[in-house]
């Protein structure tokens, strides 16, 4: 194999790997924010899993994250919870932080 084979062999690991935390860290953060949905929606037990399933499901709608925002702020205006786009946004944020810790953490 040459110097450049190497590299290049390299560069699609890291791409792999790279592409495989994202998705992980995508997933458990649409799952932590179905879990802080549902408690501000009143959800408990089966419902609440139902309820995060959904949230899951809302991201491969298209790609980003519109369409999971979409589908909350959608829920949380059915149900007469105030919240701006603003503040759900900031959460993503903040979800998304705590996944990518855990996941460096091994956990």
């Amino acid at each position: 194999m040459t110097t450049f084979d190497d590299r290049e062999n390299a560069f699609e690991a890291k791409f792999a790997r790279d592409e495989n935390l994202r998705f992980t860290a995508t997933a458990r953060r649409n799952r932590y924010l179905g879990l802080w949905a549902a408690e501000k929606l009143g959800l408990s037990g089966p419902d609440a899993d139902a309820y995060v399933k959904d949230v899951i499901r809302s991201d491969f709608l298209e790609p980003g994250d519109e369409d999971v925002i979409a589908k909350v702020l959608t829920d949380f205006k059915a149900n007469g919870i105030p919240v701006e786009d603003k503040e759900l946004r900031r959460k993503l944020l903040e979800l998304t932080g705590q996944a990518l810790a855990e996941i460096e953490a091994g956990k």
